[in-house]
């Protein structure tokens, strides 16, 4: 057997090892919560997500709700594409839109207009409302330091707030549920994932993608080290040149913080070679928000964030 074939055959048992993992998740959540919800922005984590969930529980549907935290800052392919999949599947969608929250006054807008901060209060308002007991996000551990220090099942208080003193062992595929009234649970089914499995996985099993994942024609300007796009959140400011440039997007969300990065990459395979070759985690260099401190991340998680 050739070495490349040896590489082959222990990437096609990563996969499987995942995607083993990640089903048993899903089914565990199902035997011990009452009112799961898969959050769903549309983009590839959480598109994986729902294509393990239909596998988890196939052929029957899915027996959880999706729910997006809408920041009215996202890109026009992605909504689209979360409407399509919606429709495709059959699927119960809840939509939390910040611009409520603002139109009634319970959140002002920042300064520097960008909305993600801004999804924390109505993500947990939307979470009280329904109930939902146990909360699906696409997080990985390779994206970000706070996100690293999460188990797969994350306890978060009556105020959905994480303590990552209260974090749980979790030995031999036991998982624990346990919550207090009130409490909930956020729960990671790709903690164990990187950015190239995702990829890898995304291509044997054809998943389908909103297309701003893959290089195109886009209007750029540079801000922060990022090309960033003209959109609803405004931009470009003065002395900031809007260029035409074949690029893609490595991560969606509010189209105020996210950036493109340069890229010539049209097809699934070309992505994988590029994210190989690529030194930074997608958050790290396309997520303006990430910047604003060490710790940006685990201040909001401990706030509620995703």
């Amino acid at each position: 057997m050739t070495t490349a074939q040896t590489a082959t055959d222990a990437a096609r048992d990563n996969l499987a090892a995942l995607e083993s993992e990640a089903v048993h998740v899903f089914r565990e959540v199902a035997g011990e919560f009452d009112r799961p919800v898969i959050l769903f922005s549309g983009g590839k984590d959480s598109t994986l997500l729902l294509h393990l969930a239909i596998k988890a529980f196939w052929p029957a549907p899915v027996p959880f709700p999706l729910l997006h935290v809408d920041t009215g800052h996202n890109f026009d392919e992605v909504i689209r594409f979360r409407d399509h999949v919606v429709e495709k599947y059959g699927l119960r969608l809840v939509v939390a839109k910040v611009q409520d929250w603002i139109d009634d006054g319970r959140l002002q807008e920042r300064p520097d207009g960008t909305r993600n901060p801004l999804q924390t209060q109505p993500l947990l308002d939307t979470i009280t409302e329904h109930r939902f007991d146990a909360v699906f996000g696409g997080g990985r551990r390779d994206e970000e330091r706070a996100r690293a220090k999460e188990r797969i099942f994350s306890l978060r208080n009556a105020f959905g707030q994480w303590d990552p003193r209260r974090q749980r062992p979790e030995l031999w595929n036991l998982y624990n549920g346990r919550h207090r009234p009130g409490e909930h649970v956020r729960v990671f089914p790709l903690s164990n994932w990187t950015e190239a499995d995702v990829w890898n996985y995304i291509a044997r099993e054809n998943v389908e993608l909103p297309s701003i994942y893959y290089a195109h024609k886009r209007r750029v300007f540079r801000r922060d080290g990022m090309w960033l796009t003209e959109g609803p959140w405004g931009g470009p400011r003065d002395g900031e040149d809007v260029q035409e440039l074949m690029v893609r997007y490595r991560t969606v969300g509010d189209g105020s913080c996210t950036g493109a990065v340069e890229s010539t990459a049209t097809t699934v395979e070309q992505v994988i070679a590029e994210v190989q070759a690529s030194r930074l985690t997608e958050r790290g260099a396309t997520r303006a928000d990430d910047r604003l401190s060490e710790a940006a991340m685990e201040d909001r998680k401990r706030e509620g964030y995703f």
